[in-house]
């Protein structure tokens, strides 16, 4: 490592480290696959369950590939989540510092399906563990201003029932999207589900939101549901270039990222740039295209870059389709979601391949 770095910062990136292992998105042990036999015999499917519309959006390929990269781009739109990652995440505590290096950002993505694959896939023990480990360290994700420009629209919690809701809503809701809109199935190309499934799929995911201290009362049942409660909290959604300021400190949260990264850069992180081009320019254009007309214009998208999105769902089709199958999946899955998570995807498509065929795979 050269002198002109920080003590605190490894800016150099092996094939190893970009990689990592188990322990990277393992939290409180090791998961159990959903299925796994419970205390009195039984067998525990966990949240969702292989008959689930969750688990048929979930543990498709194209949701497999695209999740890092449809992740936060609903989720970043809320506002007070995008405040508590300007105010308290790690990548920002460190860009305050001069230590954040390209590989933190990519750290961070990574780690986001991994650590939440044992919530959708294991047994309700797991989901329960992994829940209560993300409710503690949102513990102090609070603050007092989600916009310094806008002062009226109050305060936010992480681990409020209101911020607790969209976290796990505006996660889901990009997955159908994505589903929707890049899934190759049954011989046929992306098409939108039916109103009904859609329906079951909202209503399972106010199950999971039970994890976390969400209002019972606000949890949406049906897509009409959902809707009501995007045009209830609609002044929370959207990005305004006051939204980078940190309140505490008066700074930019986005220029100081970036004079970090480009203070710790080291030749060996051109492995961390060329993934990160892959989730961040390539598979953003369709996941841009996937989400809703309303979702893009909070964004403030030009009408260029809109055009561009809406219409890479067709002239990428044929990378769409090359990118769900198995190898590039393999790749990505073990690159994005780690070790565990692959396993609990294997595990889960083990149990619906079972339960379509009515055979037990155990």
């Amino acid at each position: 490592m050269t002198t002109t770095h920080h003590h605190h910062v490894d800016p150099v990136v092996t094939r190893e480290r970009l990689l990592g292992t188990e322990s990277r998105w393992r939290r409180f042990g090791e998961p159990n696959p959903a299925g796994s036999e419970s205390s009195d015999g039984e067998r525990d499917y966990g949240v969702f369950g292989p008959d689930s519309v969750a688990w048929e959006v979930l543990l498709h390929p194209a949701t497999i590939v695209f999740q890092s990269a449809a992740q936060f781009v609903l989720q970043l739109t809320y506002k007070p989540i995008f405040a508590g990652v300007r105010d308290w995440d790690p990548i920002s505590r460190k860009a305050r510092a001069g230590e954040l290096t390209i590989f933190d950002l990519f750290d961070r993505a990574q780690r986001n399906s991994g650590i939440h694959a044992p919530m959708w896939l294991g047994d309700t023990a797991t989901a329960r563990r992994v829940a209560k480990h993300l409710a503690n360290i949102h513990a102090k994700v609070a603050g007092d201003v989600i916009d310094a420009g806008d002062p009226s629209l109050g305060s936010y919690s992480a681990n409020s029932p209101r911020e607790s809701m969209w976290a796990a809503l505006t996660e889901m809701h990009t997955m159908l999207w994505v589903y929707e809109s890049l899934a190759f199935r049954d011989g046929h190309g992306p098409r939108r589900l039916p109103d009904e499934k859609r329906d079951q799929f909202i209503a399972e995911v106010a199950e999971y939101c039970k994890l976390f201290p969400a209002a019972d009362e606000d949890l949406p049942t049906t897509m009409a549901e959902l809707q009501a409660l995007y045009d209830r909290d609609a002044r929370l959604f959207g990005q305004t270039p006051s939204m980078a300021i940190i309140p505490s400190t008066g700074q930019n949260y986005a220029e100081l990222v970036e004079e970090s990264m480009q203070k710790n850069r080291h030749p060996s992180q051109y492995r961390v740039r060329v993934q990160l081009w892959f989730q961040n320019s390539l598979f953003k254009l369709p996941v841009l295209g996937s989400v809703s007309g309303k979702t893009r214009r909070s964004m403030h998208l030009t009408r260029r870059q809109e055009l561009l999105a809406r219409s890479s769902l067709y002239w990428m089709r044929p990378l769409i389709w090359v990118l769900q199958q198995p190898p590039c999946e393999r790749y990505f899955m073990r690159m994005m979601w780690g070790p565990d998570a692959v396993d609990l995807i294997r595990h889960a498509r083990a149990l619906r391949r079972a339960r379509s065929s009515r055979q037990t795979p155990f």
